[in-house]
């Protein structure tokens, strides 16, 4: 049976069926025909699996990130950023991965924050010296933080799947969030002395202030939210509807860079977004169920508590995995599929689950930027029309760079820990 239902899923992966439905069928041909469970286990798992109150908060905060897009707040960022490290070798670059940071703090989506920041960013790069090339792989690379920095849609997934606290998860994104985001600026630094391109001139201490006041209110957001979380004034998803809420109050109405007849369509395109990931979040509970009634975690913890006895190998080889999985398949849908099956190992191997948690994630945002399925490589792709053929080569950098991250993250449970008092 478990043949049956890993095969069948690769089976409909390979041939092109929507990851959404490629679960749901996996999950219905292998109770059909091992006749392991009644048919009815069908649409009653599928609605337990999002009938989630943390859930609610994705939708809100995809929202949110779609009002800021429209409603000047990114623009915003970007020159505030610019101010802060624009003179700097590899200024433009390093402003990308700043402003992908502080965006990533407010809207929790790896490909929004590709889009808003890099429908500025990359044609400002391009025309200032960058090659097109680089300056869309450094945004498509900046955009996987909108995945580590909290709020985070694939950590309030994880913690849902492993029964950890949103709130934990969120703690542990900073610090490995951080260690990524000096990692890029770093590279970029020394890719600008190799490759010269035209620096601004150094911002004085009054255009610093003046960009800092204009995007005031796009600063305070993070602290809004992440502040009320971890006050426990409110929740994540009370928190992600205020987010909506100053997002609209801010765009539409302090800017007034939100025009009213955009909402309609925001709101549809928001809708759209969440259907997709709500949808996989029900086909992927279905045939989680699956795996663990087949007892599918157990069976291959007890063989790799066999085979391995060291926590560190155990961990080298699930980066190599996820790493593998996350170039095909949908972050989201990874989460909820591997979730079950490795946690109990990793717990086995004494694992903190909320360090784990972080391994995991960093591996499926690098997902998000590496061929064949990246994400954010096709969203930056098509804002600067380069093939992602052509950017395979110069997204490798940053790769290999995020792979020495990964490692560190990895082996440093100091830094996912450290803040959640674990």
């Amino acid at each position: 049976m478990a043949v049956l239902l890993f095969g069948s899923l690769l089976l409909f992966l390979v041939v092109g069926v929507p990851v959404t439905f490629a679960l749901g069928l996996a999950a219905i041909v292998t109770i059909w025909l091992g006749e392991i469970m009644p048919m009815l286990i069908v649409p009653q798992e599928m609605i337990r699996s999002i009938n989630s109150f943390p859930l609610l908060a994705i939708p809100f905060f995809i929202l949110a990130g779609d009002l800021m897009q429209r409603g000047g707040i990114s623009h915003r960022l970007v020159e505030f950023s610019r101010t802060l490290v624009g003179s700097m070798n590899g200024g433009l670059a390093m402003v990308a991965i700043v402003t992908s940071a502080f965006f990533a703090a407010i809207s929790g989506s790896g490909a929004a924050t590709t889009a808003a920041v890099g429908a500025i960013l990359i044609p400002a790069m391009i025309t200032q010296g960058y090659s097109a090339s680089y300056a869309t792989a450094n945004q498509a690379a900046s955009g996987a933080l909108g995945v580590i920095i909290p709020p985070s849609i694939p950590l309030i997934l994880y913690a849902i799947a492993a029964n950890q606290s949103v709130s934990d998860m969120f703690a542990a994104g900073f610090l490995p969030g951080f260690v990524v985001v000096g990692s890029l600026m770093l590279y970029a630094y020394f890719h600008a002395l190799k490759h010269p391109a035209t620096r601004d001139e150094p911002a004085s201490f009054a255009e610093i202030f003046r960009a800092g006041r204009k995007a005031i209110l796009a600063l305070l957001m993070p602290a809004l939210i992440l502040g009320g979380i971890y006050g426990g004034i409110v929740t994540p998803t009370e928190a992600a509807v205020i987010a909506v809420v100053y997002s609209f109050i801010v765009g539409a109405i302090i800017y007034r860079e939100l025009p009213l007849r955009d909402v309609p369509d925001i709101l549809r395109k928001s809708a759209v977004t969440s259907a997709v990931v709500v949808s996989i979040i029900a086909t992927a509970g279905l045939y989680g169920r699956i795996i663990l009634s087949l007892e599918i975690p157990t069976l291959i913890s007890e063989l790799v508590v066999g085979f391995i006895d060291s926590p560190w190998l155990f961990v080298i080889l699930v980066n190599i995995l996820l790493l593998f999985v996350g170039m095909f398949l949908e972050a989201a849908a990874a989460i909820l599929i591997f979730t079950p099956i490795l946690l109990p190992i990793a717990l086995n191997f004494g694992i903190n689950p909320i360090h784990f948690g972080i391994i995991m994630v960093v591996n499926l945002a690098m997902g998000m930027f590496t061929p064949p399925v990246g994400l954010n490589l096709f969203i930056a792709s098509q804002i600067s029309r380069i093939s992602i053929a052509h950017l395979t080569r110069a997204i490798l950098p940053f790769v290999a760079l995020m792979l020495v991250v990964l490692m560190i993250i990895s082996f440093v449970p100091w830094l996912s820990l450290t803040l959640t008092g674990h």
